[in-house]
């Protein structure tokens, strides 16, 4: 049976796809949310000299 041309077929590759893509997407969100709050931890944190890169990339 085919759904507006979508057979049962291309629902497996898609499943597994679309598994990955919100996984990436999930995963650059906590990056991007850890970014803002590098060295700034009260148990990780400290003075950054000057010109020195952030410990996170």
């Amino acid at each position: 049976m085919a759904v507006f041309g979508i057979t049962r077929q291309y629902l497996y590759g898609l499943l597994p796809l679309s598994g990955f893509l919100l996984g990436s997407w999930l995963d650059r969100m906590e990056t991007e949310r850890m970014i803002r709050f590098r060295d700034k931890s009260a148990l990780f944190g400290r003075e950054l000299k000057p010109g020195e890169k952030p410990s996170w990339p």
